[in-house]
């Protein structure tokens, strides 16, 4: 069910873990349809299986590889390019709350308190907008890595459904 539209805020990295959970689920089923197939075939099929067979279960251990590493290309992308970009501002977020704390505790006069908390507990709301920008990458990363092993996985329901 792809999204056109991005949830907003906070909202966005549990809208994007829903669908994950979803879509995991979806794979998780029709892997148990495709594993009670298969299982069925290879017991029926016994010692000596016909080649329809051997070609089903060979095909079973060379897409499991595929997807593997297809899942880990994805998730490798995705991490790569966000993890610079997250690293230097966590570190600026830290620095500047820590800055701020510094700042706050110094002050001398009523005014200046009020000032210094107030971008204290602005640099707070960014550290914390920092971190729902992970969950979101962290969130995207899972889902890119999914995505071979599902489609794989309710292609062959789909398949040997039909069967």
């Amino acid at each position: 069910m792809p999204r056109s539209s991005r949830a907003p805020g906070a909202a966005l990295p549990f809208a994007l873990w829903n669908e994950l959970a979803l879509r995991t689920g979806e794979m998780l089923l029709a892997s148990a349809q495709v594993i009670g197939h298969r299982t069925h075939r290879m017991a029926k099929a016994g010692h000596n299986p016909g080649l329809r067979d051997r070609r089903e279960f060979s095909r079973m251990g060379l897409e499991k590889v595929e997807a593997a590493g297809e899942s880990m290309w994805a998730m490798g992308q995705q991490l790569t390019t966000a993890n610079l970009q997250l690293a230097m501002r966590a570190w600026q977020d830290a620095a500047a709350a820590g800055t701020a704390w510094m700042s706050l505790s110094g002050s001398r006069t009523l005014p200046q308190l009020m000032q210094r908390q107030t971008q204290w507990t602005r640099t707070l709301s960014q550290s914390a907008q920092s971190a729902t920008r992970m969950a979101e990458v962290t969130a995207r990363a899972a889902k890119h890595g999914l995505k071979p092993i599902h489609s794989r996985a309710t292609a062959n329901a789909k398949r040997l459904g039909r069967r």
